[in-house]
């Protein structure tokens, strides 16, 4: 792809939100259209459809390449989600699971690639593919992270502490996890990478440390991030980065300048008609209504979504950046409050409230 391909979709003033899961709760067995890429494709390609965009985006399932990672270590999915390294990782055991092993390993890897595959054939589509971030990744593998990356930022050497030693060699593990999954995904016909690094906020790195001059959002997060952007270059894969956590400007500006994704998807804590000074103009912003909010009409009144929508439209025409307006993250189903949750991102598409 080139990147004037997602700057016409701003300038055909694209809505779309990141939906696929609401659409696969439509499936009678959804888990198992899950973990089965002749089910998943119809999913993936029925929310391009509706919301008529050619980016045709997979599940937002974050867990993936945590799943293949921990079987290499002998940790069967079942017990992967919950499951946290404890102390550092013997040699061997390191060297085995960053090496370049097949994958994916779980049916929800594959079902996932299946599905691109599926979805390439298809015409007027995109395939994109998704992972975690690296250092998302790695604060998954750790039962502490926070404090870890705390004593990292304080200057702790890894020789210095089994928790800093820990977190290094987690983070390791995960840039080879994650570029075995972009490897595998790219095979499969994906064009476009989603990247999804939420953790890489202040909620895990801290701007007190940075301030005082730590190096530490450089080295847990931006090195291995232009390391996998180097990797998608190099491929001649698209990246489109995103980011739903708490961040500093400094942050945003590093993402958008460093990195240089086709497209920069921020949270709703963001204004990005104020973000749009710190992001290059051939980087398309693409967000950020509050859709975490869309399960509850207390918080989010149909009547809001209509008029945040409008309002972050006004301001992003007006501000002149290439935009897309969206979700600020994915949209996840909830039983209770689906038909609302449709209603609303159905309003935030269409600019009106459908009949």
């Amino acid at each position: 792809m080139h990147r004037d391909f997602y700057l016409d979709l701003a300038r055909q003033r694209l809505r779309m939100p990141i939906g696929t899961d609401l659409v696969l709760h439509e499936e009678t067995h959804p888990e198992e259209a899950r973990r089965n890429g002749a089910a998943l494709v119809n999913v993936v390609e029925r929310t391009a459809r509706r919301w008529n965009t050619p980016l045709a985006l997979p599940l937002m399932d974050l867990c993936l390449e945590k799943t293949d990672l921990l079987a290499l270590a002998g940790v069967p999915e079942r017990r992967a989600d919950r499951y946290h390294f404890s102390s550092p990782i013997d040699a061997e055991a390191f060297e085995w699971m960053r090496g370049e092993q097949k994958v994916p390993v779980c049916a929800r890897s594959r079902a996932r690639d299946e599905a691109i595959a599926l979805i390439a054939k298809k015409p007027g589509l995109v395939p994109v593919g998704m992972v975690i971030g690296p250092f998302s990744l790695t604060t998954r593998l750790l039962a502490d992270p926070i404090t870890a990356a705390a004593r990292a930022g304080r200057g702790v050497a890894a020789k210095e502490s089994r928790m800093v030693r820990l977190l290094h060699q987690c983070l390791l593990l995960s840039e080879a996890a994650i570029h075995r999954s972009v490897r595998s995904q790219m095979r499969h016909g994906a064009k476009a990478i989603m990247v999804c690094e939420p953790a890489a906020s202040t909620a895990f790195i801290s701007p007190r440390q940075i301030k005082a001059g730590s190096n530490i959002f450089e080295e847990l997060v931006m090195a291995p991030n232009r390391r996998l952007k180097a990797g998608l270059d190099e491929m001649g894969c698209d990246l489109i980065f995103h980011n739903c956590g708490e961040l500093t400007d400094a942050m945003v500006e590093a993402f958008a300048q460093q990195l240089r994704p086709v497209m920069l998807s921020l949270g709703s804590s963001r204004k990005l008609w104020e973000d749009a000074r710190l992001v290059s103009s051939d980087v398309v912003l693409y967000g950020n209504l509050a859709t975490k909010s869309f399960y509850s009409d207390g918080a989010m009144p149909l009547a809001q979504v209509l008029g945040q929508a409008q309002a972050l439209a006004d301001k992003m025409n007006g501000c002149g950046h290439p935009f897309i307006l969206g979700s600020e993250c994915d949209l996840l189903f909830v039983r209770e409050a689906d038909e609302k949750i449709r209603r609303k991102v159905d309003a935030m598409i269409l600019g009106a409230i459908a009949a």
